[in-house]
This record gives C-alpha cells, sequence and structure tokens, in this order.
C-alpha cells in the first residue's frame, strides 16, 4: 500500500512538474520591472476568474443535462419573469466586473503615470529601424538588426537571438526610472519589450510616452509589434539593464564615437570618390539593402533594380529628392519613403555609392552640399 502511495505522489509530482513547464513556456515572460508584475499578477488573476466561471457554468450546465434529463421524467421548470433569477443572474456578473476592473484600472493607471523620471529616451520607428536620443546625455544613435542576412536567406544556421539582436542595444542603468517618448518618422510602429512591461504604438505626428524601471542587470529583447511593412519583423528591440557605474562609462564611449564621427564625417571635408563610396556601402547596407538586394536588382514586382536604373544614372537632383521626400504615386506614398532622418553626408555617400556600382559606372561624386542645397 506505501509503494503505491509513493507511485501515485511521484507520478502526481511529475505531472504538476509537467504542467509547471508548460506554464512557463506559453506564459508571458517572466516580469523585471514593477509594472511587468503588475501586469502578469492581473493577468493570472483574470485567468483563474476565467476559470472559476467556466467550471461554474459547465458543471452547472452538465449537472443539468444530466440529472434533469427527459428520460428520467423530469419535466423543464419555467423561470419567465422570475424577479429573484433576473436580480441573481445581474448581481453576480457586476460584481465579478467589479473585481476585475478594479485591479485592472489600477494597473492602467500606474502604466501612465510618467511623472517624475530619472532620465528620458526618445525612440523613433523607421522603416525598419529605431533611433535613440538621450534627451540628458546627449547621446544618439540608429539600431538595426544585427542578424546576417546569410541566416536570414537559409544559407547558414540560425542563431540562439535570430531576429531579436541588433548592432546598438538601448543602455539603461537598473533602478532608475526611465521614461520612453515614443514617436514614428514613416508609418505606425509599436515599442514593445514584453519583459519590461512596456508597449506603446509610435505614430507619425504625436509623441506618446511610457516608462519602466528594471529591477535587476539583464538583457531584455523587444520587437515593433505594429504590422509596419515588408521588413516588419526585422527591427527588433534590444534594452541591456546595467549597473549605474556601467552606464556612465558606456555613456562616456558613446560621447567620444558620436565626436570621431563628427570628425569623420565633417560636410566640408574634402570628400573623394573613393570615400563616398566606401562610406555608402555601409550606408546601403544598413538602409536599403533589404528591398533593393545586394545586387542592386530589387525585387521584380515589389521593388526597382538600381543597377541601369535611370533614376540613379540620370541627373543627380532627381535621385537626391527621391532619397530626402521618397516618392508618392497616385497621392499615395509607396514602399521608397523619405530617408531625410540620414545626414547630408551620409545620403550624399549612399548615392553616390548607387550612382557608381553595380552596372552604374558615372563617376560622379555627390557632395554633402549637393544634399544641403535641396534639403527642404
Amino acid at each position: 500500500m506505501t509503494s503505491k502511495l509513493a507511485r501515485l505522489f511521484a507520478a502526481a509530482t511529475a505531472f504538476l512538474a509537467a504542467g509547471t513547464a508548460c506554464a512557463n513556456q506559453y506564459n508571458l515572460q517572466p516580469p523585471q520591472t514593477i509594472i511587468a508584475h503588475e501586469i502578469y499578477d492581473l493577468h493570472t488573476l483574470i485567468m483563474w476568474i476565467i476559470v472559476g466561471i467556466f467550471v461554474v457554468v459547465f458543471g452547472a450546465m452538465t449537472y443539468a443535462i444530466v440529472k434533469h434529463r427527459k428520460s428520467v421524467g423530469h419535466k423543464a421548470e419555467q423561470f419567465h419573469e422570475n424577479t429573484m433569477v433576473e436580480i441573481v443572474w445581474t448581481v453576480i456578473p457586476f460584481l465579478i466586473l467589479i473585481g476585475m476592473a478594479y485591479p485592472a484600472t489600477k494597473t492602467v493607471i500606474s502604466m501612465k503615470d510618467t511623472s517624475s523620471p530619472d532620465m528620458t529616451i526618445k525612440a523613433t520607428g523607421y522603416q525598419w529601424k529605431w533611433g535613440y536620443d538621450y534627451l540628458q546625455e546627449g547621446v544618439s544613435f540608429y539600431s538595426s538588426l544585427a542578424t546576417p542576412r546569410d541566416q536570414i536567406e537559409g544559407r547558414t544556421p540560425k542563431g540562439t537571438n535570430y531576429l531579436l539582436e541588433v548592432d546598438n542595444p538601448v543602455v539603461v542603468p537598473v533602478g532608475k526610472k526611465v521614461r520612453i517618448i515614443i514617436t514614428a518618422n514613416d508609418v505606425i510602429h509599436s515599442w514593445w519589450v514584453p519583459a519590461l512591461g512596456v508597449k506603446q504604438d509610435a505614430i507619425p505626428g504625436f509623441v506618446r510616452d511610457s516608462w519602466f524601471k528594471v529591477d535587476k542587470p539583464g538583457t531584455y529583447r523587444g520587437q515593433c509589434a505594429e504590422l509596419c511593412g515588408k521588413d516588419h519583423g526585422f527591427m527588433p528591440i534590444v534594452v541591456e539593464a546595467v549597473e549605474p557605474e556601467k552606464y556612465a562609462a558606456w555613456v562616456k564611449e558613446q560621447k567620444e564615437k558620436m565626436a570621431k564621427a563628427a570628425v569623420a564625417d565633417a560636410p566640408d571635408k574634402p570628400w573623394t570618390l573613393d570615400d563616398l563610396k566606401a562610406r555608402g556601402e555601409k550606408i546601403y547596407g544598413a538602409n536599403c539593402i533589404a528591398c533593393h538586394q545586394a545586387t542592386g536588382m530589387g525585387v521584380p514586382g515589389a521593388f526597382p533594380a538600381l543597377s541601369g536604373s535611370k533614376i540613379v544614372t540620370g541627373p543627380k537632383d532627381g535621385q537626391i529628392n527621391v532619397l530626402l521626400n521618397g516618392v508618392v504615386k497616385d497621392g499615395k506614398p509607396t514602399a521608397m519613403v523619405s530617408f531625410k532622418q540620414l545626414s547630408d553626408v551620409e545620403l550624399a555617400a549612399v548615392i553616390t555609392y548607387t550612382r557608381n556600382n553595380w552596372d552604374n559606372k558615372t563617376g560622379e561624386a555627390i557632395m554633402p552640399a549637393d544634399v544641403k542645397a535641396l534639403r527642404k
């Protein structure tokens, strides 16, 4: 008898362990902020309320069907215009809704309280990457997908963080309230990091905000959660929470990097054709390659080829205007959006690269001053 109980206990323990593992796999990500904890707890509470309602309602239905069926001689009771029944089935759902509404309202109010932040970061969505501005520190950078094209196109095995890795992560100090100001440059995006409890749409022409305070150091990954075009799935978000000392060192490093870049990309420096082509190749790889391809042949029927293009090999003002203002067809924006967020040097470099690569051999160098003259 004892061995039988032991086996039953072991089986029950294994079943509960399997259930817990399954719940962890298919549940929300482990929360890492105050708001994420509140969202997780609210989700669990409402889930158990739903389970309770399901058990009571379907249990009563099953009992009534089995025990009061016609075949055993029961006759249906008439509850038409029964005041007590109507009061009961009105009051009980009302109380259940109040029980759900109170914690939900409390959580939503907490989510919207962005007052008194320790630091503020502006996040701007682009097709298809994120731009970040640390408003107090004066640090700015773009964050793009870092997964190699060979993995995306199936030529090499997928990495551990496939499509969830970036070249420049958002770095924040632990224990500090971080306010995120969110907007977009072209279409609607959404800044979403589940473990931090943040999900806010980024809408062109509007500024919205959210906040988080990370409990412990770590790397937390998210994605754009709004269908924003062809490479919607290729604009991940990575937040690295570090100790305050490491954060201070990171800020110093970023400022030094920006100072060097400012000198290297000075608009008035004497740019040569080779310098612009080398710089433009990097800009093309970060911004254009997804649509127009490394070969410059584009995607037939979707994105035009740049190799042999009349716009690319034609007058320089035409191509500069396309990159500054995008392309509008029949009064509607096309997939070719404006890239005016890039600097004059970056635009001049990528234009020079496309005009002197593949089948394009113009031999012409576009200078930053050419771009600046047409920028509105």
